[in-house]
């Protein structure tokens, strides 16, 4: 097997965890909530989204038997905490309308629900036949927001995997870098491989510093 064939699949392999079933009913998902409810996008923090990962995906192995029973059950857990969390609270008071509430969301996901959407999830919250985590729930779940917030998630996931840090801390300082692979990435449509994204991290310095390369 030739070298340039030994990458590709240490790419693949690598690349694999963010496509995986698990991942993007864990760790996406909580990228998503956290976009619905703060707009954080890639200034989502590090040591946030760690432990909120490890919670939603608590006992969760994927093709095991029951595994989509511990999957549900574990993100009607992590939502209802979540929504009672003093932070989103502090953002989204309980004296807040039910339109506000759902107004508010569907901004930051750049509107991602149609109207129809939006006024049946305000009547549904207003008459109490869903709550505010299965409100935001919808809303992150939604799958054309969903597919919007692909590839800046999948970015984002290669510095907090392979770096341990966010895009904006030392040694960058700012997001130029991340801005850099999101357009390279939208310009080869997603392809990774193509646009060289998961391989410049495997092969970067500050990846290999990490286990004193």
């Amino acid at each position: 097997m030739d070298v340039q064939c030994l990458e590709v699949k240490r790419i693949n392999v690598s690349a694999a965890f963010y496509l995986s079933i698990e991942f993007q009913q864990t760790g996406y998902l909580i990228y998503r909530l956290s976009q619905a409810a703060y707009n954080t996008q890639e200034r989502l923090p590090l040591n946030q989204f760690l432990p909120d990962t490890r919670k939603i995906g608590r006992n969760l192995v994927v093709l095991q038997n029951g595994w989509e029973q511990q999957l549900e059950q574990n993100k009607q857990e992590f939502i209802d905490e979540y929504v009672a969390r003093e932070s989103f609270i502090a953002a989204y008071p309980l004296t807040m309308s039910a339109a506000e509430f759902v107004n508010a969301l569907s901004v930051n996901t750049s509107g991602s629900i149609s109207q129809a959407e939006r006024d049946s999830l305000i009547a549904d919250l207003s008459s109490g036949a869903k709550t505010r985590a299965q409100v935001l729930r919808r809303i992150a779940e939604d799958d054309d927001f969903v597919r919007s917030e692909f590839e800046r998630g999948f970015v984002l996931m290669q510095y907090f995997g392979y770096l341990r840090r966010a895009p904006n801390e030392l040694p960058d300082g700012n997001f130029d870098g991340f801005n850099f692979w999101l357009t390279k990435l939208n310009q080869f449509n997603g392809n990774f491989i193509n646009a060289e994204m998961v391989k410049t991290f495997i092969v970067s310095g500050e990846y290999r510093h990490r286990f004193g390369q």
